[in-house]
């Protein structure tokens, strides 16, 4: 991939456990770089000129008739307009109903000691405030999680183990309209989401 300066939009390393908020124009495309390999990266789609009009894990996963996403996915929102598509691969798939950790439901699963450890929710609510453009908790619903693996067991529950990805590995979107995206570089560290070792991602946007 060959990028004059004028192309980029966003060229950013978010680190482990931190977040980005931003805009890509319709038409723009998005790569999500699993540096190290084995991250979750949990993501969050807004229509830009309209942020009640939000990514749709429901509407994405009745509409592509399969759970996970991957190449040809089309992220729908609740209005059912195409938010972004899924370009290019190269992990295979990626999580939509696992949602992201909060620190009530670390204390759910992991017990009373993880109350006050870092989660996806602080990052999207800290990164949503400091945006300061109208979005707020409310709007902090369904999400992505580019490069989880979360495996459906028999009885029609959810896991959560190693990750399938490695370092290098890219997930890459297509802006079907102005989009607002934000990220939390998954902190966990109760699961094995992250291989018990959250890393650094990358973002890079540019036009088309």
């Amino acid at each position: 991939m060959t990028l004059t300066e004028a192309d980029v939009l966003v060229d950013v390393t978010v680190g482990a456990g931190d977040g980005w908020i931003g805009e890509i124009p319709a038409g723009a495309r998005l790569r999500v770089v699993d540096l190290y390999g084995n991250q979750a990266v949990d993501t969050l789609f807004f229509d830009a000129h309209d942020h009640a009009n939000r990514y749709s894990a429901v509407d994405t996963v009745r509409e592509q008739g399969a759970v996970y996403l991957t190449t040809g996915s089309v992220l729908l929102s609740v209005d059912l307009d195409p938010l972004a598509t899924i370009v290019d691969d190269t992990c295979g798939r990626h999580d939509t109903l696992g949602g992201a950790c909060a620190q009530e439901s670390n204390v759910v699963r992991y017990g009373e000691h993880t109350r006050h450890q870092h989660a996806c929710r602080t990052t999207f609510v800290r990164q949503a405030m400091e945006w300061g453009r109208g979005l707020d908790k409310r709007d902090l619903t369904h999400n992505v999680n580019f490069f989880m693996n979360v495996p459906l067991t028999p009885e029609g529950g959810l896991t959560f183990e190693d990750g399938v990805s490695a370092a290098g590995k890219h997930i890459e979107l297509r802006a079907e309209r102005d989009l607002l995206v934000l990220v939390s570089n998954c902190p966990q560290l109760n699961n094995p989401c992250n291989g018990y070792d959250p890393t650094p991602v990358r973002l890079v946007g540019w036009a088309r």
